[in-house]
């Protein structure tokens, strides 16, 4: 039931329930003539359920890209490596999610997963950069079909105390799938190999499942 009403009110399944829940609160004391607090209620209830949005998506091209999996803004772009991993660095594109973005992150790239981490940790401002290594935080680890590994790591910031990440190994995914969501402000990181150029700069606003924020340097030009 809940998955039904979630879907037709365009709000993610971790969400409805929630919003679903003040939601009926609010109209109980409205019924029972606590007009004030019961307006306060449901409007709390349509903040929880606007948080929760989840739009669909549909990227423009799927191949020789990588697909940002989260909405807000670019903090940072630098070379590191999958965090866990030894090898060499990859390129690393750094989303920071406000409370007003939608929360629900998607795959940037299609393939298998082959590792889920998840590291508890401390709740400091997601969008500063060592974040990524002291706040809880969910690390994935796709495949491409050429082997090629890529790495979406979800943050948890200051305000938000929950990651939902709902792959598993061995799935198998497609660009732009929705792979779980982040509670409150937060952050996605994308690690991805350096024959790919990054297509986004410091400061831009980006769209998960849409926006492309690199692309494939072969495929570009392939006489290269």
């Amino acid at each position: 039931m809940i998955r039904r009403i979630s879907g037709a009110l365009g709000i993610a399944r971790e969400g409805a329930g929630m919003a679903l829940a003040v939601l009926i609160v609010g109209a109980i004391l409205m019924i029972a003539g606590v007009h004030l607090l019961g307006v306060l209620v449901i409007i709390a209830g349509i903040a929880i359920g606007a948080f929760f949005r989840d739009p669909n998506r549909f990227p423009a091209r799927t191949t020789g890209v990588v697909i940002s999996g989260a909405d807000g803004k670019v903090t940072d772009i630098s070379d590191a490596p999958i965090p866990g991993a030894s090898g060499p660095a990859y390129r690393r594109v750094a989303v920071f999610m406000s409370p007003l973005d939608v929360h629900v992150n998607r795959a940037p790239v299609a393939g298998t997963v082959i590792r889920v981490e998840h590291t508890a940790g401390e709740f400091r401002a997601a969008f500063h950069d060592e974040a990524n290594q002291y706040n809880e935080r969910t690390l994935t680890v796709f495949a491409d079909a050429r082997g090629r590994q890529f790495g979406m790591m979800q943050i948890a910031g200051y305000l938000a105390r929950r990651i939902i990440c709902t792959l598993r190994i061995h799935d198998k995914i497609e660009v732009g799938q929705r792979v779980g969501l982040i509670m409150f402000g937060s952050r996605v990181d994308h690690y991805f190999p350096l024959e790919f150029r990054v297509t986004v700069a410091i400061g831009d606003r980006v769209r998960a499942g849409e926006s492309v924020i690199a692309e494939e340097l072969i495929a570009e030009n392939p006489s290269a």
